[in-house]
């Protein structure tokens, strides 16, 4: 079993409205919530100085794509997002596979009692940590850090 690069990751859930955060722990095993951002202006600035605070390794952000791994409408804005914070952070920006994230949170929290109305203002930290808990675990399992590093706009 190979091991996982010690460090904190920060991941990103790009929504059209909110953008959930999560970070995992030093050692690079478990994912956790952080906080949910309304989308704004200056939400690239926001992550990165989150990113910076926290001392991350890498920010990991969750690329919406179809079941069929084809793009989405929130693919691009996903890669747009994504080479903004290479360009505005100091450490490397990966895309990962994120399908099903959403409705994976979705449905956890509504496993946990929670409706949707009241599970709004943190299923996109939660589709965050599942992002960062599936970049975590195939990179233990197969050696290599997740996805796909992206190039500064």
């Amino acid at each position: 079993m190979s091991g996982v690069r010690p460090g904190v990751r920060l991941a990103v859930d790009v929504g059209r409205a909110r953008v959930g955060l999560a970070a995992s722990d030093p050692a690079g095993s478990l994912a956790f919530p952080v906080e949910t951002l309304p989308r704004s202006s200056d939400i690239v600035g926001r992550i990165a100085s989150e990113a910076a605070e926290r001392n991350a390794l890498e920010i990991v952000v969750g690329l919406p794509v179809s079941l069929s791994g084809g793009d989405t409408p929130s693919t691009a804005d996903a890669r747009d997002v994504a080479a903004a914070l290479a360009a505005a952070s100091t450490v490397p920006v990966r895309l990962v596979d994120e399908r099903l994230s959403t409705r994976s949170a979705q449905s956890a929290l509504h496993s946990a009692g929670r409706t949707t109305r009241s599970s709004r203002s943190v299923v996109d930290q939660v589709a965050a940590v599942i992002i960062l808990q599936h970049a975590l675990d195939s990179e233990r399992s197969g050696g290599r850090p997740p996805g796909v590093v992206v190039e500064p706009n």
